[in-house]
């Protein structure tokens, strides 16, 4: 979801033309983007086909968080001076096998160690996508460019999740990730056909890049997006659950709702785009204040489906209007860290993913009820907020030295 300004980025041809590496590039995405959401919506028949609750359950969301959370940074630093559409290929084989092994596995614990296997690639394809999209024109259009490959991920949760929701409900989880795997072998072939066949990159420097790790200013930023974006995950880990079981909403209406979720992430994506340009922190803070309106109204209004229908476009739409900010200010403080930076923003993002979901099931299963997952997550919006001020506050002390 973040986007990246690539520089220096050479420029290559794909051997088929620039709009079908493109379409390879944005379905790849969207793959990558619906085995991740996917369980969320999921969770209902994931835990009842395995007899555990649906708190317990959620475990295998915080694996894939790990996941991304290790393999983000790992594989961009280890994969520097690979050709990109090689490492991309890369990514894709270790996907396929962790969804694969998803299908395979019998118990929790052997689906959780599958779900962190395919998490690992999530951080480093992104980036690297991005990259290989924005090589295949030139400098003036690279912003727009990384945009589509990136929006797969909105797509995702608009068509792919809901979809597999829907799959779930008539022909169980596994079916639904037999698909994404299905799905993912597509992505293979088309990248492997349609994406340019660029040269090895023997001069790349991975280590250098490690430098973001000493600047105050992108770690606090990480830690915004970390602490702040809890809250999203948090409610829509157990969204499906929340609308089955308080709002009472049949399982066409759960899957529009989700729908409504989905289109919220666009939306928000795209108005938080044009408002970055305006003014970063401005849209950051008053992002993450609105979004804790809406938690709130989460928490007092579940059990009202025509409340609820407009809640769960404007949760998502806040938050992820953060997102365009956020990488923003990450390219103004990454300095010539910004692949990397890419990649931990998608660590420190699933991070908020792994935590947010601890806390739900946590609220959950201390029997405070679905509802307080919208307080929980509120806390969490209001913790992003309170990081981003002292964010500001040591970007004029720096200028002030």
């Amino acid at each position: 979801m973040e986007l990246i300004e690539p520089v220096d980025v050479e420029r290559v041809r794909p051997p088929h033309g620039v709009e079908p590496a493109m379409f390879a590039l944005m379905l790849a995405t969207f793959t990558i983007g619906t085995g991740e959401f996917a369980m969320m919506g999921l969770l209902p028949e994931f835990s009842h086909s395995l007899g555990i609750s649906i708190s317990r359950a959620s475990s295998v969301i915080s694996a894939y968080a790990l996941g991304v959370v290790v393999g983000a940074p790992l594989i961009a630093v280890a994969g520097a001076k690979l050709p990109r559409r090689t490492l991309l290929l890369a990514m894709l084989v270790l996907f396929l096998v962790g969804n694969t092994g998803t299908i395979l596995m019998p118990n929790l614990l052997d689906i959780e160690v599958m779900r962190f296997i395919t998490g690992l690639p999530h951080g480093a394809f992104f980036g690297v996508a991005a990259l290989v999209g924005a090589s295949m024109v030139e400098r003036a259009r690279r912003g727009r460019t990384v945009g589509r490959v990136l929006s797969g991920i909105m797509f995702s949760t608009v068509v792919g999740s809901p979809l597999s929701t829907y799959a779930a409900n008539h022909l169980g989880w596994r079916a639904a990730y037999a698909a994404i795997s299905l799905l993912g072998l597509l992505c293979f072939l088309a990248i492997w056909y349609f994406a340019p066949r660029d040269k090895p990159h023997p001069n790349a420097n991975a280590l250098a890049e490690l430098g973001a790790f000493k600047r105050p200013q992108v770690l606090l930023t990480l830690l915004t997006s970390a602490i702040g974006f809890g809250g999203l995950f948090a409610i829509y880990t157990f969204l499906t659950t929340a609308l089955s079981d308080v709002t009472h909403l049949p399982d066409w209406a759960v899957a529009l709702y989700q729908i409504v979720w989905g289109l919220g992430m666009l939306a928000g994506n795209a108005f938080g785009g044009a408002m970055a340009d305006r003014n970063i922190n401005r849209t950051i803070l008053a992002s993450f204040a609105a979004s804790c309106v809406f938690m709130l109204a989460f928490w007092l209004l579940l059990p009202l489906p025509v409340a609820m229908l407009p809640i769960t476009f404007l949760i998502p739409a806040t938050l992820i209007g953060i997102s365009p900010a956020i990488q923003s200010h990450l390219m103004e403080v990454a300095g010539d860290a910004q692949t990397l930076a890419a990649s931990l923003n998608n660590s420190a993002f699933n991070i908020a993913n792994a935590a947010g979901t601890w806390l739900g099931a946590f609220l959950i299963s201390s029997g405070l009820g679905l509802a307080s997952i919208g307080w929980g997550s509120a806390l969490l919006s209001a913790g992003g907020f309170l990081v981003y001020l002292i964010t500001m506050a040591q970007a004029r002390l720096s200028a002030s030295r």
